[in-house]
C-alpha cells in the first residue's frame, strides 16, 4: 500500500491523488477540448485503457503523424504510463512510435502512429492511406510501477553469463 499526500487543488485539478494500493490507481483526467473522448477501458481487468483521437487525419502510407487526444492525466510518482498499439490496428499496419507518459508531464497526451500498410486485399499489393477520425480508439495506455533509479558511474560491471553478447547472440 502507497499513500501520497493530498496535493492542493491550486494545480488546476490535475494533481489530486489521495490513496494507491495494490489493485487500485485513481488516473484523474482533464478534457482539454469539447470534443474530447475521456480514456476507457473495455473490461475491469484489462491493462489497457483506451485513448481516442481528438484530430481528424489521414495517415498515407509510410508516414508519421502526431494525433491529439484532447486528454492530460496525472499519473501519480513511481508511476509510468505506457502507449501501446491497439491490436486491431496493429494488424492493418498502423503502430504507435514513443510512448512514455512520466508522471511530472500534465500536458497532452499526444499519439505518434505511422502507416506501414500495404493493402492486402487486391494483388499487386498497393500502399494505402489510413483514416483516423474524431472519437476513433488510436492507441492504449498501461499503467505501470517503476522503480527510482539513482545512476551511479563504475569503472566495471558485475559479470554475467551473457555479457556483451548483443543483437543475435541468442539463436534465430
Amino acid at each position: 500500500m502507497v499513500f501520497f499526500p493530498n496535493h492542493s487543488d491550486t494545480c488546476g485539478g490535475r494533481l489530486k491523488l489521495d490513496y494507491v494500493d495494490d489493485n487500485h490507481i485513481e488516473l484523474k483526467v482533464k478534457r482539454l477540448s469539447d470534443t474530447a473522448t475521456l480514456p476507457t477501458k473495455a473490461n475491469k481487468h484489462d491493462a489497457g485503457i483506451d485513448l481516442y483521437s481528438d484530430k481528424t487525419v489521414t495517415i498515407k502510407h509510410l508516414e508519421t503523424v502526431t494525433v491529439d487526444t484532447g486528454v492530460s492525466v496525472s499519473i501519480p510518482e513511481g508511476f509510468v504510463g505506457l502507449i501501446w498499439d491497439r491490436s486491431s490496428m496493429g494488424c492493418k499496419g498502423i503502430h504507435r512510435f514513443a510512448g512514455v507518459i512520466d508522471s511530472g508531464y500534465t500536458g497532452e497526451i499526444k499519439i505518434c502512429l505511422h502507416n506501414s500498410s500495404y493493402g492486402m486485399q487486391f494483388w499487386p499489393y498497393a500502399p494505402v492511406s489510413y483514416d483516423v477520425k474524431i472519437g476513433d480508439k488510436i492507441a492504449q495506455m498501461v499503467i505501470q510501477s517503476i522503480p527510482t533509479v539513482k545512476i551511479e558511474e563504475v569503472t566495471e560491471l558485475f559479470k554475467t553469463e551473457r555479457g556483451e553478447k548483443g543483437f543475435g547472440s541468442s539463436g534465430s
